[in-house]
């Protein structure tokens, strides 16, 4: 739905929150989360929507007349999709994922293929006059990676998404239709913190271009900001968001959300209890702390942390664990909530980028205190979105 000053912004909740990687699923989840949270919170106007496709999910409505009668059913209800999630290619719920969501990386032209499609599905989708943003993963991951191998990946990764940033372009040049890729940095990825967003952009993307082609990629490859996951690395939003203006790196769309952060000067022992249900078996959960003199160490998952609390050094921990935007903590365990708030400080203001989407996608793997039926849950990150955003 349109917010802020001159209802410049697109707010939505990404559906990858919930289980469902064929079209099926996805569609019914449609109807009994999406239609709900419309009827809340804008019953009046349209509410667009942030669709998670599967690889599956998203060749399934490149075949026949799915296309033309999702478009036509999504006007019916009043709903607009302007933003996708690419990042997960497959399974996202209710079994391991851990590492495996970053599979296929951007090495691949499987990956390639499933964003092209992607961004097949977003023109046929797409309000005329908007622009679209599909995010996807930040290259590879690091723990797979050699430092030869991991130069590589960078190589072949931006040989790769230059060839998308091509595809889109002519797109752009024959239809008008604009649409960019969101990058997303993420902790232990090869692209997880400022400065390595920074050098990647100056050094991959940028630097062995054409300025016809450096146009072209700055336009179509951007970045998808995720306030938890810079959070996480111990990032200030405002100088990340200059450095990123310094270096012409766009931004693609604001991923609003929250990660755990714990403060260790307290009873360790109790610390250790009020994580213990944090560290589930489904998703990565890394963890960056900090000592007193501001050095970083890094952890690949909570259960591999937690052994190391007792001796820690640090004085502060930051975990990847999304968590309810409208909550600064429970009891013990605080929240980056205030990086949210810091980050849209800077962001509603320079109007940065227009997309902005919520995404809280643990809801089904959260301790029961924080959580309760899905429409409610999600409605309460909204009302508190809206409230710093409208003040």
């Amino acid at each position: 739905m349109r917010v802020g000053p001159d209802a410049f912004f697109h707010l939505t909740y990404c559906t990858n929150i919930h289980p469902g990687e064929s079209w099926s699923e996805v569609e019914s989840n449609l109807i009994r989360y999406t239609l709900p949270l419309k009827d809340r919170l804008s019953p009046d106007n349209d509410f667009g929507v942030g669709l998670r496709l599967s690889n599956q999910a998203a060749r399934h409505l490149i075949g026949g007349d799915h296309l033309q009668r999702l478009r036509e059913w999504l006007d019916e209800q009043g709903l607009y999709v302007f933003t996708l999630n690419g990042f997960p290619y497959g399974s996202f719920h209710r079994q391991i994922v851990k590492d495996h969501v970053y599979n296929p990386d951007w090495r691949t032209q499987e990956r390639v293929d499933y964003t092209l499609i992607l961004a097949d599905v977003l023109a046929a989708l797409l309000p005329s006059g908007l622009e679209g943003s599909i995010s996807t993963s930040p290259i590879s991951y690091k723990p797979w990676l050699s430092d030869a191998s991991a130069d590589d990946a960078r190589k072949a990764g931006a040989k790769n998404l230059i060839a998308v940033s091509a595809k889109l372009n002519d797109l752009y040049d024959r239809t008008g239709t604009l649409i960019h890729i969101g990058i997303e940095p993420e902790p232990d990825c090869l692209i997880e913190n400022t400065a390595e967003t920074v050098d990647y952009f100056e050094k991959y993307l940028f630097s062995s271009s054409s300025q016809e082609e450096a146009d072209s990629i700055q336009r179509h490859i951007r970045i998808c900001y995720d306030t938890c996951h810079f959070a996480v690395e111990f990032e200030d939003p405002a100088e990340t968001l200059a450095r990123f203006d310094s270096a012409g790196i766009l931004l693609s769309k604001v991923q609003i959300s929250s990660a755990l952060r714990v403060l260790l000067g307290q009873d360790r022992d109790a610390l250790a209890a009020d994580l213990q249900p944090f560290a589930e078996s489904t998703y990565l959960h890394q963890v960056v702390g900090r000592s007193a003199e501001g050095r970083l160490s890094h952890y690949p998952d909570l259960p591999a942390a937690l052994p190391q609390l007792e001796t820690s050094r640090d004085v502060e921990w930051r975990v990847h664990y999304h968590v309810p935007i409208f909550t600064d903590g429970v009891e013990r365990l605080l929240s980056t909530q205030v990086d949210i708030t810091d980050a849209l400080d800077d962001i509603i203001p320079n109007r940065r980028c227009p997309h902005l989407e919520i995404e809280t996608y643990t809801w089904d793997v959260l301790p029961a205190e924080l959580k309760t039926d899905a429409v409610t849950s999600i409605g309460r990150e909204f009302d508190w979105i809206l409230g710093q955003i409208t003040g």
